[in-house]
């Protein structure tokens, strides 16, 4: 799901605080209404107010119950009054007996009592015979709903405001804990710790802050892999320098002392031309490494590229065979002819310094549906199953066995382990693929290194039209 966190913070924000709020209606609502009623024990108090006051009227007459209501007035702060229901009808018309029955002069003791109303209502109670009345304003004591004020405040600031803040911190925890996380990562990062990575715990969230720190955790990689490889890319290179400047401090001095001069000379172009050609291998390699480039692909004839890069090859080798096998048709694709023509160089020549004298190089072009296959086949010794991904790291290099003398896998132009490594970038930066394998006996033994490169048949007929 695309802004997974929006849709987690609408839902949170948006739909909660809706539910929210009418949660705290709700509940204020029905907070009032059980408010709105008198208490059990006022009512039970203005119900014996109403018995004490038929009994004094049959016991002791009405003016024992005026200084009685009046004392009762006073100590309440109300009035009372005792009163007969009475209605007369006009023009012959009539009351329904239910009317009649229900009828009060007042608000009956179990109904609700407006809250919000300025002035206290008038409370009815009936006498046992059921035709007097007891009237009473009700006094402000029994009236229900005192802390009403408190009560909105704590319902509708005090309790939204807590849980506001509640869910505000909870926000800012769940959107600040992968933030912290790559802040620190970013920290530990800055000072060289390469293998620190952002999103390791929060494999249980899927939101744009997880993608952030996977973000993160993929540009550390990159960069940790490019300065591991670049320091890896030093030493190594330190290390191959160090041997031909040996021999042309030694050339040097042998011109110095003019000890066999022109043989001097000679080693220090050979061994001057061989520097220069590490130097811009490792140059190109880095490029590669460190910029990842997207090459400005062209319209390729293939077949005719091949052709000119075996008969280079042959003339090169000349004690050697190189065969290439291919249709006679002319194949188009979408690449950079300076990348591949490299890439393929380095891969033939390194098959034919491997293979021995006499011997054949097979460059055959297979045609796939979505892919062409460039299959280059030496007859050489192979190499050991192990080594078959390591041939393409830069520097790579392991002994022959079963040979007269040793020699390392490397071309005869770069012997320093960087042809493959180059072919393999340069390939994979054509949008293409590179892998390696050993040829079975029946196959006739030695290594066969197979690219895949993009095919478009389209491409092939509109030019061929």
């Amino acid at each position: 799901m695309k802004k997974r966190l929006l849709w987690n913070l609408l839902f949170v924000i948006a739909v909660g605080t809706v539910v929210f709020f009418w949660l705290i209606d709700l509940i204020s609502k029905h907070t009032e209404e059980s408010m709105s009623f008198i208490d059990v024990s006022y009512r039970e108090e203005l119900r014996e107010y109403a018995r004490e006051a038929e009994r004094i009227l049959y016991e002791e007459g009405e003016d024992a119950l005026e200084i009685w209501v009046k004392e009762v007035e006073e100590r309440e702060d109300t009035w009372i009054a005792i009163a007969q229901s009475s209605i007369t009808t006009l023009s012959n018309t009539s009351l329904s007996q239910s009317y009649t029955d229900n009828f009060w002069l007042g608000r009956s003791l179990e109904w609700k009592i407006h809250l919000y109303f300025a002035e206290n209502p008038t409370m009815d109670i009936f006498f046992e015979d059921g035709v007097n009345h007891f009237l009473i304003q009700l006094p402000q004591r029994m009236r229900p709903g005192s802390n009403l004020l408190i009560i909105d405040l704590i319902l509708q600031i005090g309790i939204p405001f807590l849980l506001l803040c509640l869910i505000t911190f909870v926000l800012y925890r769940h959107m600040m804990k992968p933030l912290k996380k790559l802040e620190k990562a970013t920290r530990q990062f800055s000072k060289g710790q390469l293998d620190v990575r952002a999103s390791d715990g929060f494999s249980h969230r899927d939101d744009e802050l997880t993608k952030l720190a996977s973000t993160f955790d993929h540009m550390a990689g990159r960069i940790s892999r490019l300065i591991t490889d670049q320091r890896q890319l030093l030493a190594d290179l330190s290390h191959e320098l160090r041997t031909p400047l040996t021999r042309l401090n030694i050339a040097v001095d042998c011109v110095e002392q003019n000890l066999d001069s022109d043989k001097a000379l000679e080693r220090l172009r050979y061994e001057s031309s061989n520097m220069q050609g590490l130097i811009d291998d490792a140059l190109t390699l880095v490029w590669f490494n460190t910029e990842s480039p997207k090459l400005d692909l062209e319209d390729l004839e293939i077949t005719s590229l091949l052709q000119v890069i075996v008969e280079d090859a042959q003339y090169e080798f000349s004690q050697h065979k190189v065969r290439l096998i291919q249709l006679e048709s002319e194949f188009f694709i979408k690449s950079a002819q300076q990348a591949l023509t490299a890439a393929l160089e380095n891969i033939i020549r390194n098959a034919l310094f491997h293979t021995p004298i006499g011997k054949t190089v097979t460059v055959e072009l297979k045609q796939k549906i979505d892919n062409i296959t460039i299959e280059v086949r030496d007859q050489g010794y192979g190499v050991p199953e192990k080594y078959l991904e390591k041939i393409f790291k830069p520097f790579f290099r392991i002994k022959q066995e079963n040979q007269d003398t040793e020699r390392s896998v490397s071309s005869k132009k770069s012997g320093y382990g960087l042809g493959l490594a180059l072919a393999k970038r340069q390939v994979i930066a054509l949008g293409g693929s590179i892998y390696a394998e050993n040829l079975s006996h029946e196959q006739g033994a030695g290594l066969m290194v197979c690219i895949q490169l993009p095919y478009c048949a389209s491409l092939t007929q509109r030019r061929n039209e």
